[in-house]
């Protein structure tokens, strides 16, 4: 008789590798949003985590002097609307009187025409001071408005003339102290290292729920999850799916070559 042999094998889940280097989470690239003269380039900062300091300035004289001097300007134009607002209401006091006196004399027959012309000359006159003052307070606040808007304006043509950077990785400085930028000429690159990212390739039948499953660096499991998957393939690896890891506190080594799987 002979014996039926069942051999119970245990079923494995195979996970495909991936290996992807950790990248800083962002680079990005300053660039100049003014064209000036730099003045400052600070070298010696490269390679270091920036907290919160200006790296890079740019020629701000003449906008510092401008600034100046239209606050001045601005002092000027505040003390001569107050003089004009106090000469209009001493002008409508009199263009009433004048108006009151005209309008109480022009019936009365006793009055001859020539004291009747000169009350109706005396409060036209008046009463056209009265606008040529209004006029000119308008015409002083329209001023200030364009004074105050100008400052703003060179303050801010100044901020961005200092380049600050804060909590950033500072790569790499574009420019030197001497050199002309023009609106849009890059500056510095920097990293953003407060989270890692890590970018494989996948392929058609790994993108199925793949924001659910377990993730593995370097076959420790970690919570980390799918942050996005591209819904086209890649131009580079045409058959796969480009997917980004973000992760929140590297522990590794950025550019570090790290084995990742998924499970």
């Amino acid at each position: 008789m002979r014996k039926l042999l069942i051999i119970l094998s245990p079923i494995f889940i195979f996970a495909k590798v991936h290996y992807a280097k950790l990248e800083p989470y962002e680079t990005i690239t300053l660039k100049s949003a003014i064209s000036a003269e730099v003045i400052k380039s600070d070298i010696s900062l490269e390679g270091e985590i920036i907290k919160n300091r200006v790296v890079i300035k740019l020629d701000s004289k003449l906008d510092s002097i401008k600034l100046s001097s239209d606050k001045k300007a601005l002092e000027i134009i505040k003390n001569m609307l107050s003089i004009n607002s106090n000469n209009l209401s001493a002008t409508l006091e009199s263009l009433n009187r004048r108006e009151n006196y005209y309008n109480r004399v022009q019936n009365i027959k006793t009055i001859s025409k020539t004291k009747k012309d000169n009350a109706f000359y005396n409060f036209i006159n008046t009463k056209q001071k009265y606008l040529s003052i209004k006029e000119k307070i308008e015409s002083l606040k329209k001023e200030k408005l364009e004074l105050i808007y100008d400052r703003e304006r060179l303050k801010d043509n100044i901020s961005k003339k200092n380049i600050k950077i804060k909590n950033k990785f500072l790569d790499k400085l574009l420019v030197h102290k001497g050199d002309f930028v023009n609106i849009g000429t890059p500056l510095a690159r920097l990293r953003d290292l407060t989270k890692g990212k890590l970018t494989i390739f996948l392929e058609d039948d790994e993108v199925k729920d793949v924001k659910s499953k377990k993730i593995y660096i370097d076959e420790k499991l970690t919570n980390y999850k799918i942050s996005k998957v591209w819904l086209v393939t890649d131009d580079k690896f045409i058959s796969s799916y480009r997917a980004e890891i973000v992760i929140k506190s590297p522990k590794w080594k950025f550019s570090k070559l790290l084995k990742v799987e998924l499970r």
